[in-house]
C-alpha cells in the first residue's frame, strides 16, 4: 500500500490532480479528504457558524483522519465522516465506507502542515497555481456550492483564505517530494507522478 498527500491551496486545482492520478493509474485507489473531517461545530449557534475558519488547522479532527489512514494501513476498512459546509455540521447518521485499496490518496489544503500525519505520507505532492486563477476558482466555487454571493465570497477570501494561505499553506510546501506548478493542467508532472506510483508499488 502507498499513501499519497496531496496539497495546495484552495482553487489550485487538487481535485484534478487526484482524478489524473486515477485515471491513469491501473491499480484501486482510494480517496481521503481532508474536507470530511472538520469538527462537528452542532453545538454552536447557527448565525456564529458563519466565521468558522475553515482554512485553520484548528478546524480540522487531525486525531480521527490520522487514526482512520492507520486503520487503513493496518488493512482495516472505515466510516469517514460526513461534513456539510451549508450547516457547518457532521452528519450523525450517514458516513462513507472506505476499503483498503493499493493506493491511498489524502487530499486538502493542510493535510502538509501537522507533523503526525505528515509522517504517514509516502509521497508528498505540492499542487501549486497562480493566486489570480485560485481567487476566481474559489469564488465561482463558494458560490454555487456554499450559498455565498459575489461580495461575502469576496471578502471571505480576502479575510481568511489569503491570510491563512500565506501562514499554513505556503509554507508547508517545504515539506513536499513533488511540486505541480500549473495546477492540475500539468500532464508531463502527471505522467511522472504515476510512474514513480508504479515503481514505487512494484
Amino acid at each position: 500500500m502507498l499513501i499519497i498527500g496531496i496539497a495546495g491551496g484552495s482553487g489550485s486545482g487538487k481535485t484534478t490532480v487526484v482524478k489524473a492520478i486515477q485515471n491513469s493509474l491501473n491499480k484501486k485507489v482510494a480517496v481521503i479528504s481532508q474536507d470530511s473531517y472538520y469538527k462537528d461545530s452542532s453545538h454552536i449557534p447557527v448565525e456564529e457558524r458563519k466565521n468558522i475558519n475553515f482554512d485553520h488547522p484548528d478546524a480540522i479532527d487531525w486525531d480521527l483522519l490520522c487514526q482512520q489512514l492507520i486503520d487503513l494501513k493496518a488493512g482495516k476498512s472505515i466510516q469517514q465522516p460526513v461534513y456539510s459546509y451549508i450547516t457547518c455540521t457532521r452528519s450523525k447518521e450517514d458516513t462513507v465506507l472506505i476499503n483498503p485499496a493499493e493506493v491511498i490518496i489524502v487530499e486538502g489544503i493542510l493535510i502538509f502542515s501537522v507533523a503526525k500525519l505528515r509522517k504517514l505520507l509516502d509521497i508528498k505532492i505540492f499542487v501549486d497555481a497562480e493566486p489570480d486563477d485560485r481567487l476566481m476558482r474559489i469564488i465561482y466555487r463558494d458560490i454555487l456550492e456554499r450559498g455565498r454571493n459575489m461580495d461575502t465570497a469576496f471578502n471571505h477570501y480576502c479575510d481568511t483564505v489569503k491570510p491563512m494561505h500565506l501562514q499554513f499553506i505556503e509554507p508547508s510546501k517545504r515539506y513536499a517530494d513533488i511540486i505541480i506548478p500549473e495546477g492540475g493542467h500539468n500532464k508531463v508532472a502527471i505522467d511522472i507522478i504515476v510512474n514513480t506510483v508504479e515503481k514505487a508499488l512494484k
